[in-house]
């Protein structure tokens, strides 16, 4: 058990070391400044001239998100194709089919917006074209996408009032070339080199032990499984993702899959307050994160290590903890440090099955995921906290009398009315998908569909509703990862996760970036007595305290019709 525990403290104090100096780095690349990385110029520059692009052409707010759009919707479009018609393209040794229109479109918005859910099985559902020149493809722009984003939030408070916010270009091409695509390389040789398949043959038969013939599906794993953790994807190569022994062979490899998914998100924190020279705040918003992981991660790791109370109850001694749909290789320990950095950062992956884990800690995977603002995505996690922020901004100012303001700016009633806009929405697309869900379950289970709703839940109760819970707020967070038990690959759950998808992806990103371009082209009001000071631990606090209020009254009665209520069942 203590070495189990020491295992994750040393993956996460690895994760730190990488990730401070990182963001550091990363600062200096998005401002334009000398890094070691200048080599690759003529390649960016060769881009630019290519696709016809001015970096040195300033955008405003409105400018970056059209830019924004524009190329995701492109994207969306020549995905859902190929996903239709893969069958009779090359590079598909296994012969699997084309795909429904409706499971498409559900994957071709996942993967577009960084959520990777997948209502297929990785190795059957897609050929090895489709793994690499769509889904890894979109792995690498959908993180991109997000961190170029979140680099126009630093722009606009740089400077003491601008409108010339950068170039969405610029800071998308250098996300991939300076930063997603020189640490695939490095990850994908770490997982090659380790047992991962990297090779473009089809499947491989050998005789098991029992005697067994097993056709064992193979190809280019190891470059999608980088950059799946790299881009906070989560999206698997095969059905079973991270805890498939191919994705993810050995203890070693569990610590490197766990550390990249945390890295970029945390640079981008420390990112941040290096950019805008305000690195106390840089810290001050770290530390917040880092308290809601531990608050989410203790509990988690007592619940799994603590066992089945039913099976004790029968007297089955349980040493190692709650195994059930754990990976004998890793043990609970591991699998819950890393369902929850997979929740709270919205990747996705799993390394076991997050249906089988415990009734509590299904209630704070979900949390961390309703939250979805410790460390969070690639760049959106900062930009989901930085809602929080101003709400909290919003209500401080309130309390002490003065105009509410952050570094500098007034937040005044139109970014007021933005934040609260995008601060209703995750509750409102979680609780009325969830809702609509559960009403044609219970009241039309019988309807004339090609998979009946009543055939949706393996399990039904308290856990069945979690399981639809669990769907549509991983489909909101951009999480992508599923309580399994859920059968998901019909019209109803394809639709409908897509529409979320897109919504819960899209307007999150648009409302921070409308905000911040708002208040950077504010008049700059320089700091007084009375200045509310943002990187306190006062204030800390009180953000921390708007989050978990926040969230409490959106979620809570949910939370307690499905897992809460499974555990104080199972105590019975």
């Amino acid at each position: 058990m203590n070495t189990e525990l020491t295992g994750i403290i040393a993956t996460f104090l690895l994760t730190l070391v990488i990730a401070i100096p990182l963001g550091k780095y990363l600062a200096k690349v998005f401002a334009g400044e000398k890094v070691w990385t200048d080599f690759l110029k003529p390649l960016e520059t060769g881009i630019y001239k290519l696709s016809g692009i001015n970096i040195k052409e300033q955008m405003n707010w409105k400018q970056q998100l059209k830019a924004l759009l524009t190329i995701n919707i492109l994207w969306l479009f020549y995905g859902f194709f190929v996903l239709i018609f893969q069958d009779k393209l090359p590079f598909n040794p296994d012969g699997n089919s084309g795909m429904t229109p409706d499971l498409a479109f559900n994957t071709i918005i996942s993967f577009v917006a960084n959520c990777n859910l997948q209502h297929y099985s990785g190795e059957s559902g897609v050929s090895y074209l489709t793994q690499q020149y769509v889904l890894m493809f979109l792995q690498f722009v959908s993180a991109a996408t997000g961190i170029a984003a979140a680099v126009v939030l630093f722009k606009a408070f740089r400077d003491k009032t601008t409108t010339e916010l950068g170039n969405f270009w610029e800071f998308f091409v250098k996300s991939i070339t300076r930063l997603l695509l020189p640490l695939s390389f490095v990850m994908a040789l770490i997982l090659t080199f380790s047992g991962t398949p990297a090779s473009y043959d089809g499947k491989d038969k050998f005789i098991s032990l029992q005697g067994d013939t097993v056709n064992v599906s193979r190809g280019p794993a190891a470059q999608m499984i980088a950059i799946k953790h790299l881009g906070t994807n989560g999206g698997g190569y095969f059905g079973a993702n991270s805890a498939h022994p191919f994705e993810n062979p050995s203890y070693f490899t569990n610590m490197v899959e766990l550390i990249a998914q945390v890295i970029i998100p945390i640079a981008m924190v420390i990112a941040f307050g290096y950019f805008i020279r305000r690195k106390k705040l840089a810290w001050t918003i770290f530390g917040v994160m880092t308290i809601g992981l531990f608050m989410l991660l203790i509990p988690m790791l007592s619940s799994e290590l603590g066992g089945n109370p039913a099976l004790a109850k029968m007297g089955i001694s349980q040493t190692t903890g709650a195994m059930e749909g754990k990976e004998v290789r890793f043990g609970p320990a591991a699998s819950a440090y890393w369902s929850t950095v997979t929740t709270i950062i919205s990747t996705g992956s799993v390394n076991g099955m997050h249906d089988s884990t415990m009734p509590m800690s299904g209630t704070w995977q979900l949390l961390g995921m309703m939250i979805n603002s410790f460390y969070g995505g690639c760049g959106v996690g900062l930009l989901n906290y930085f809602i929080y922020l101003i709400v909290a901004v919003f209500i401080s100012g309130l309390m002490v009398g003065r105009t509410p303001e952050f570094l500098g700016h007034k937040v005044e009633a139109r970014e007021i009315k933005i934040a609260a806009i995008i601060t209703l929405l995750s509750p409102f697309l979680i609780l009325a998908g969830t809702a609509i869900a559960s009403y044609i379950f219970t009241s039309h289970g019988n309807a004339a569909w090609a998979v009946q709703p009543k055939s949706w839940l393996n399990n039904p109760g308290f856990h069945g509703f979690s399981e639809m819970l669990y769907e549509m707020t991983s489909s909101n967070a951009n999480n992508g990862s599923g309580f399994e038990g859920l059968g998901d690959n019909n019209m109803f759950w394809n639709v409908s996760t897509g529409i979320v998808i897109f919504l819960g992806r899209f307007l999150p990103i648009i409302g921070p970036v409308a905000i911040a371009g708002l208040l950077g082209a504010k008049k700059f009001i320089p700091e007084s007595a009375g200045t509310l000071k943002t990187d306190t631990k006062t204030f800390a606090l009180m953000t921390f305290a708007v989050i978990i209020v926040l969230n409490a009254l959106s979620y809570f009665p949910a939370l307690a019709l499905g897992p809460l209520a499974e555990y104080f069942t199972m105590l019975k």
